[in-house]
Formats: C-alpha cells, structure tokens, sequence
C-alpha cells in the first residue's frame, strides 16, 4: 500500500471514527498497519489508533502503539515525529498512573531540538507533565506547567488546549479546596465550548461538564452537580468513553454520599472500581476506596472503614499520590480518636503531620494550612500559592517565599 492510497484509508477510518463506528475504524486502521510501505503513514495510522484507545479506556495498548511510532521516528530520523512519539508515550504513562515515567518523558520532549511542528506540541507537553506532577501532589510545579500550557495555547490561538487546561486547573484548584476557582475554570471551558466548539469533539463539553460537576458537589450545590454529571455520561456512554464514564460514575457516587444516600453511593462506586480496575486507573481507585470508606463511616461501620482506608493507602503509596496518603491518615486518625485508641491515634497523627510537611500545604505568610476549608487562594507568577487575604493584608510586593530563599545567610 503506497502513501496516497494509505491516506485515503486513514481518512476513510477517520470518517467512521468520528460517526462513532469505532471498531470498523480501528479493523480499517489495522489494515493500514499491515500493509502499509509509507514510514509517515505508518506514523500517522499509529497516532489515529493511539488516541482511540485513549478514549477506549485500553491504555497498555495506547502505550504499545506509543512505542511502535517511536521505532517508527527514528527509523525515519525525524525529530518532529519522535518528539510527538515521546508526548503520546508521556500520555500513555500519564493514563496509567506511571507519573515519575511522564515527567520524565515530557522532559525529552521539551529537550528535543525539533522545527515549529514540534515546537507547537509544546503546550501539550506542559499539559501532560502538569498532569503527572497533579498525580503526584507536587503543586507549585503542576501550577507552573499549567501556567506553561495555557501561555502556549495563547500564543497559537489553541482553544482546544486552552479547554484541557482550564479543566485541569478545576482539578487542582479541587484539590486544593478554593472551590470558586475550582468551578471557574471548568465554566471558562465550557464557554469555549460554546464559542468556538461547533467542530469540536463532544468529548470536550463533556470533559467540562464533569469538571463542573465536581466542583458544584464540592460548593453543596447538588442539583447542579448532578445535572452536569447526566450530562457528561450521556455524552461518554454515546461515544463508548470508559475513563469518563468511570469518573462519572465516581462522582454519582460521592453526590448520594453527600446526600448520606449510602445505599445508592455503593452500588455506583461498585461500577467505577470495577471500569478503573480493568482500565488500570489507579488514583481513580484510591479516590474510590477514599469515597466507600467515608460511606461507611456514615453508617458507623468502623472495621470496613479501616479496611477501605488501608486499600487507599496502598494504591496512593504504589503511585506517589501524598494528597491521598494524607486524606487516608486524616480519616483514620478521626476513627481512632472516636474508639479511643491512643497508641493507634498517635502514629496517625505524625504521619498526617509529615504528610503536610512534604507536600508543603500551608500559607507562607500566616503559616496555617492551605486546604484545610474552602478559602479563596491566590497563586503568584512563580506558582507558589498563598490566601488571597494574606497577600491583600500584607500589600507586599513580589512572592514572600522567593523573597526568603533568595536571602544569603550571612545577610538575614
């Protein structure tokens, strides 16, 4: 198969792709695999399979194909190509919770001296790497990779990126409990969405709804948590997305836990272990194990609390998830308080303690936690974050905590 007849059948599986008759794509794409004699064809057909087990939720596949385009850039001595190769290499280690790999991946990335094709994957790099220091609660450098990201996309009018970013700010933003900024961001999106999506994919409204949803949970607004949340699983279950469908699932499941409707929240966190379990999600796990140990502490039911805990606990560990770590020693620290167990208490209370050490979560002008409840935070262009009220209280010009490690000893 010559290179034009090769890129009619790509287009043709891109055709079917995009009318969601994806397992006639894929036969079609396989076929090109097969038999094509065009090394940039061969390229692009693995890229086309790359992003649809993305969607697919089959991320070792994704990761196979990821090191099939790489053989095939550098057969080809390309660095455009091989600096894309690596990127969908960093995502397939991203999707499958490997986030020391996707760093350092997204660092040969950026490394690679490439032409402005390579230089436009840029800010999908930053994006990625963003992602991987999310998963592993290094805040200050997912903000500044995000903060990267969203430059990037500016500067190449990318809304596509532009809405990925704005997603993935919602999440940290989540994480870090300032749940306005958390919503915001999710809200820009979808006004992106609307704006200029008209030949978007769906999954992009539906990839805003669900970050919406989260955030409206996270403020008490319930109704409009669960209404985004319809919405975004409606679009997943007509486009066969199954990490969506799972994240949706979760997020039904903690709306009837904040109701205290445990009896629904069960079954559904059920259903969303079971779709990251076979996809290999494993911080959606954690956050599953988190969300089944706080419904059964609803019901007092102590043991199954701990034995969920203790489940979070080793997925968080296995991933270097420290926020997670933290929660699971947060909670069981309450449940050993409440049974009066002293000893049991005391460990967890220093490992809670080290855990806010080392993810730094505290204000650096106040010195109390950042995170502890929904208050307004204000990152600086360096990324470091402080509340908002302390940076207006204080009126200070520039970030105090550079200030501070910019001073040599023997002048403080």
């Amino acid at each position: 198969m010559g290179q034009d007849q090769t890129k009619q059948q790509i287009e043709k599986g891109l055709r079917l792709y995009q009318s969601n008759q994806t397992d006639k794509a894929l036969h079609v794409w396989t076929k090109v695999l097969e038999k094509t004699s065009d090394p940039g064809g061969k390229f692009r057909v693995l890229g086309c399979l790359i992003t649809a087990h993305s969607e697919m939720g089959k991320y070792k596949d994704m990761l196979k194909y990821a090191l099939d385009q790489i053989d095939t850039a550098r057969e080809m001595e390309d660095p455009d190509y091989l600096t894309e190769g690596y990127l969908n290499l960093a995502r397939s280690n991203e999707k499958l919770c490997d986030f020391q790999k996707t760093v350092s991946y997204c660092k040969t990335c950026l490394n690679m001296q490439g032409t402005t094709v390579s230089l436009q994957l840029n800010g999908q790099v930053c994006l990625s790497m963003g992602n991987a220091f999310l998963g592993l609660s290094v805040f200050q450098k997912a903000l500044e990779s995000y903060e990267k990201a969203l430059r990037y996309a500016h500067n190449n009018d990318d809304k596509m990126l532009e809405c990925r970013v704005c997603c993935s700010l919602g999440n940290i933003y989540v994480q870090l409990k300032d749940y306005e900024k958390a919503l915001f961001f999710p809200c820009k999106a979808a006004e992106l969405v609307n704006d200029y999506g008209k030949g978007w994919s769906l999954k992009y409204r539906a990839m805003s709804q669900y970050h919406m949803s989260v955030a409206y949970r996270k403020l008490e607004r319930l109704p409009d948590a669960m209404e985004c949340c319809e919405e975004s699983m409606k679009i997943a279950l007509q486009h066969g997305d199954r990490p969506l469908q799972a994240l949706c699932l979760l997020n039904f499941a903690d709306i009837h836990r904040c109701r205290r409707d445990v009896d629904k929240a069960f079954p559904r966190y059920e259903s969303a272990l079971a779709i990251m379990t076979e996809i290999g999600n494993r911080l959606g796990q954690t956050h599953v194990y988190v969300g089944v140990a706080k419904s059964w502490l609803v019901q007092k039911e102590f043991d199954k609390a701990l034995d969920s805990l203790q489940r979070a606990q080793e997925l968080a560990d296995g991933i270097g998830n420290k926020l997670c770590t933290l929660k699971v020693h947060c909670l069981s620290e309450g449940i050993y308080r409440s049974r009066g167990q002293q000893e049991e208490l005391r460990e967890q209370v220093v490992k809670f303690l080290q855990c806010v050490e080392e993810l730094e979560l505290y204000c650096g002008m106040c010195g109390e936690s950042i995170g502890d409840r929904d208050q307004k935070l204000q990152a600086l262009p360096c990324s470091h974050i402080f509340h908002l009220k302390c940076l207006q209280t204080n009126g200070t010009k520039g970030c105090p905590k550079c200030f501070k490690s910019s001073m040599k000893p023997g002048f403080v």
